[in-house]
């Protein structure tokens, strides 16, 4: 597995002890997540969207409309992808001090826009990103609905890391005072699922879902 890239906007300035070069931590990161930021600029005017995708190997496919202006402007540009997680509150003795863990990825590139069967094969890693074994369960979208929809697709050749874990490190004469200091861990669970109130009543809920509960 080829390490992340180091370029200039890859390299961190600020505690770069908190970076890793290991792709695998990469792919974790993302793999972990649902949503992503996507930064560009459209009409002269920085933008960022909350977009959904999904990471096939060393490619990372986003999701769009063919009408959003963004989408648009995408493939004509270098566009920045950010996804995070916030893992913990960490407080320490003293403010200065105070953090969070958390777990972030930057990507950057030109994305290209892809179409016949890497668009669908885009819009089912997007899926499965999202809700796992539901793709083959709903009906596919129809040639009106893909015309509809925009994917594009960026590598993953130049991207960063940024870790930081752990518990507050405070100053050696502060361990003394009479304040808590730890992590408030935070965690994303999925609640009981609620039918559409259209559903007809022999349909029970799908395993791939239940599961995502109890999990």
């Amino acid at each position: 597995m080829n390490p992340l890239s180091s370029t200039a906007r890859t390299r961190l300035g600020r505690l770069p002890e908190r970076s890793s070069t290991d792709r695998s931590v990469l792919y974790e990161i993302l793999d972990d997540g649902m949503i992503c930021h996507l930064g560009l600029i459209v009409d002269g005017s920085p933008r960022v969207i909350p977009t959904a995708y999904g990471r096939l190997d060393d490619t990372l496919y986003l999701h769009g409309s063919t009408g959003a202006s963004s989408l648009r402007a995408g493939p004509s540009q270098d566009i920045c992808v950010t996804v995070t997680h916030l893992d913990g509150l960490v407080l320490a003795r003293s403010l200065f001090h105070h953090s969070i863990n958390y777990r972030s990825a930057i990507v950057y590139g030109t994305p290209r826009p892809v179409d016949g069967d890497e668009k669908l094969t885009g819009l089912r890693v997007i899926t499965e990103q999202l809700t796992p074994g539901q793709w083959d369960v709903a009906r596919h979208p129809d040639r009106k609905e893909l015309a509809g929809v925009s994917v594009l697709a960026l590598s993953l050749d130049e991207a960063s890391v940024k870790v930081r874990q752990g518990p507050p490190g405070d100053e050696d004469e502060d361990y003394a005072l009479d304040v808590w200091a730890g992590v408030l861990p935070v965690t994303q669970t999925f609640g009981a699922p609620a039918p559409d109130p259209l559903l007809r009543p022999d349909i029970p809920i799908p395993g791939h879902i239940a599961r995502r509960v109890t999990s």
